[in-house]
């Protein structure tokens, strides 16, 4: 087949580049405003610190450095989200070439993510999320070349980049789990050595500013991620209801990947071989933090919220290949390839179409004339106050204001009401 004959690092490249140029394009074409998420971490980078009423600060600060080399242009943070889903497959497509000899596996290791929502439908809004899934495709990466190579510059580097991750979402403690016992396993049948602790001293100088904090501010992040998944309604119950629907969204979630991989196997075959340290690391780089929410939800009945398996699976194309290389009939390409490309271009289609037919959405609201009605209220009303420095109110409307006026105003939360101040913080009520 005339694929085979091509270059494969070409194919991959041309895949990215048409990846980041539709999701890119699309919602900046059919979106009127920027996502909410969006909208909270441009908040948050308006008036930086480390860390903020509902999460670290990784998401503020990639913000921040795209606001201040492009402004307020919409495009800009949903190319900010794209970087972070390009940087993800490239990595992934990398380890993959570690695990396989032909590489066209390791195309099939990234082209399967396709099939996965998260990496197409729901990438244009940046948040927590996104910004999460590169930092934890870098720790999988240098995670495995410390393993295989055991340089302490790769150590050094799955420290930076877990550190980087636990800023961006507390929900890489997950995989960081996963990581402690792999480490563990293999620090104890002596298969490393204690050259791998060596990543904890950039990880906690990266998080010690975030600790400082936290404690500070009476662990208001912690706090807040235990409301999300509804730990104050206690029932036994909640013990079986949510970890079912859990377990239920996440099958469901998988159906299109799952197909993608049906159509190319012979029969469905894994060989268990304890003693290969690639099973042993797919297993536990992406079965082991699923494995670890789902006893969390399971031992405290909390909810876990779809969105938050976002980082989850970017390897699992790379585990799915990896276990059934041997069953895989590269004579079903063209089926495969079909399927690829109904996946990789009607999730774009949809996403026009629910953001063109729908008209009550955020990406609806008229942050402009929000904005423009707040300046000329403050112009009105506070004359004598100088130009607005402040504004504090909840993420949305406020960091709307924020981030469509011209003097960007640092924003301060305030749950209920919208205030303008100016830099002595004499504020004027808004809203």
């Amino acid at each position: 087949m005339a694929i085979y004959k091509k270059n494969i690092n070409n194919l991959f490249y041309i895949f990215v580049t048409a990846h980041l140029f539709i999701w890119t394009l699309v919602p900046s074409l059919t979106n009127h405003n920027l996502p909410l998420d969006t909208i909270e971490a441009l908040a948050w980078a308006s008036n930086l610190d480390w860390g903020f009423n509902k999460h670290p600060p990784m998401s503020a600060f990639l913000a921040e450095i795209f606001y201040q080399i492009f402004g307020p242009q919409d495009w800009a943070y949903y190319l900010l989200s794209q970087i972070c889903i390009i940087i993800s497959f490239i990595v992934i497509f990398k380890l993959a070439e570690d695990f396989f000899e032909n590489k066209i596996y390791s195309l099939l290791s990234v082209l399967l993510l396709e099939g996965i929502y998260f990496y197409n439908f729901t990438t244009p809004e940046f948040n927590v999320n996104v910004c999460l899934i590169p930092f934890w495709s870098l720790s999988v990466f240098y995670l495995w070349k410390g393993i295989k190579d055991n340089k302490i510059i790769d150590w050094l580097l799955l420290g930076i980049f877990a550190g980087l991750g636990f800023l961006s979402k507390y929900l890489f403690i997950f995989l960081g789990l996963a990581i402690d016992v792999l480490l563990i396993y293999m620090i104890f049948t002596k298969k490393l050595n204690f050259k791998c602790l060596v990543s904890f001293i950039p990880f906690i100088i990266i998080l010690l500013p975030h600790i400082i904090w936290l404690t500070e501010n009476d662990y208001v992040t912690i706090t807040y991620g235990l409301l999300r998944t509804g730990s104050e309604e206690a029932s036994i119950f909640n013990h079986i209801k949510h970890p079912t629907i859990f377990l239920g969204k996440q099958i469901g979630l998988l159906l299109p990947f799952l197909l993608m991989v049906f159509v190319l196997v012979k029969k469905f075959k894994i060989n268990i071989n304890l003693d290969d340290h690639k099973f042993l690391f797919l297993i536990s780089i992406n079965l082991i933090p699923i494995l670890f929410i789902f006893l969390t939800s399971f031992t405290m009945g909390v909810k876990i919220r779809t969105m938050w398996m976002t980082p989850f699976y970017i390897s699992f194309g790379l585990l799915f290949v990896y276990f059934l290389k041997t069953q895989i009939n590269l004579e079903k390409m063209k089926t495969f390839v079909s399927i690829f490309l109904i996946l990789f271009l009607i999730s774009p289609i949809l996403y026009s179409y629910v953001s063109i037919t729908k008209t009550n959405k955020r990406t609806d609201f008229n942050g402009k004339n929000l904005a423009k009605q707040a300046k000329e209220f403050y112009e009105t009303e506070g004359k004598d106050l100088g130009k607005i420095e402040y504004i504090k109110g909840n993420e949305w409307t406020a960091g709307n204001i924020s981030y469509h006026l011209p003097e960007r105003p640092k924003w301060i939360y305030n749950s209920n009401q919208v205030y303008l101040c100016n830099k002595d913080m004499k504020c004027l009520k808004y809203k």
